[in-house]
């Protein structure tokens, strides 16, 4: 009876001395995207403080390809241990939708643990465009339809298909059209090939303060405090408009919960941190964590909202 207990004692605390350990080596965190992007700079800086505070150093390992799934099948494959997370963004929402099969089940399959970041889209226009506003290009494309191109980069990715949505809940006939990069696409804005565009804010920021470019509206919900001057997209006419791009850090299914309140203790620290808050904040990135429940929420929800549009778009699965 003696033993049975004491047997009892050291199964119930085991995922305590367990989380105690951890981590005793090198965190490794997959990225699916390239190296020198806004993602690889904001997770890199949010995992250089986590590794001050968990003793260990995160290793940041690149691995893009489309829809991220080469990065993402790696982590969900992973021995659920705490020791491979995955880089995780809207673009694993997208993926849902946009690909007739995946090696793994988005939802099933990771187990998010707290957001990293949110960064703005915004409706963007050539500095002597006839639409000094958003409401002003809404009126000539509700006038004129059929007579507006706006640009984005590539198709499925968060920027075209956050043009499709803003093209249908404006309500306006214009043609989205898809480049194959933002260098591509800032060309074809500045040449006049496209009346307007939809692009992350980072990279357009060189063309933005060197008066190039003109930023109609934001996507978010509220004003950029580096610009208070621009309006929201639903400032400007469309109402509960709402779409902004996001970075999460997500680990294995089956994780142990105390390694995942572990990790989502330490992200929150560090995102927590002035030095962090401000270098992300020149990247254009709003710092901001949260509960593995309410990364949870926010994927469920972005799958849903990604794949009504693409089914709207009429966006051929790829």
């Amino acid at each position: 009876m003696l033993r049975a207990a004491m047997f009892l004692v050291v199964a119930l605390n085991a995922p305590a001395a367990f989380a105690d350990a951890y981590p005793s080596r090198p965190i490794r965190i997959i990225v699916p995207f390239g190296a020198g992007g806004i993602a690889d700079f904001t997770v890199r800086t949010v995992a250089r403080k986590m590794g001050e505070a968990l003793g260990q150093p995160m290793v940041i390992e690149n691995r893009p390809s489309a829809g991220g799934v080469i990065a993402t099948q790696a982590v969900a494959k992973a021995e659920p241990d705490g020791y491979t997370l995955l880089l995780m963004s809207n673009g694993n929402a997208v993926s849902v939708g946009l690909f007739k099969s995946l090696p793994f089940n988005t939802v099933k399959d990771l187990a998010p643990i707290s957001t990293l970041g949110f960064f703005d889209l915004a409706v963007i226009a050539r500095a002597d465009s006839r639409f000094k506003s958003l409401r002003e290009l809404l009126s000539f494309a509700r006038d004129e339809p059929g007579k507006l191109n706006i640009g984005t980069i590539n198709i499925g990715s968060t920027q075209n298909l956050a043009g499709e949505l803003f093209k249908t809940r404006a309500g306006i006939d214009v043609q989205v059209v898809p480049f194959g990069g933002t260098p591509a696409l800032v060309s074809a804005l500045l040449g006049g090939s496209v009346d307007a565009a939809v692009e992350i804010l980072g990279p357009v920021m060189p063309q933005v303060s060197g008066k190039t470019v003109r930023v109609l509206a934001v996507m978010g919900p509220k004003r950029r405090e580096s610009m208070p001057e621009v309006p929201t997209v639903a400032e400007s006419g469309i109402a509960d408009f709402n779409v902004a791009s996001w970075n999460a850090l997500a680990a294995p299914a089956r994780t142990p919960s105390e390694i995942v309140a572990r990790l989502n203790k330490e992200i929150n620290a560090a995102l927590a941190s002035p030095d962090v808050r401000a270098r992300l904040a020149e990247l254009g990135v709003e710092a901001r964590g949260g509960t593995p429940g309410e990364a949870r929420e926010l994927l469920a929800n972005e799958i849903r909202r990604w794949s009504e549009v693409i089914s709207r778009a009429g966006i051929e699965r790829q």
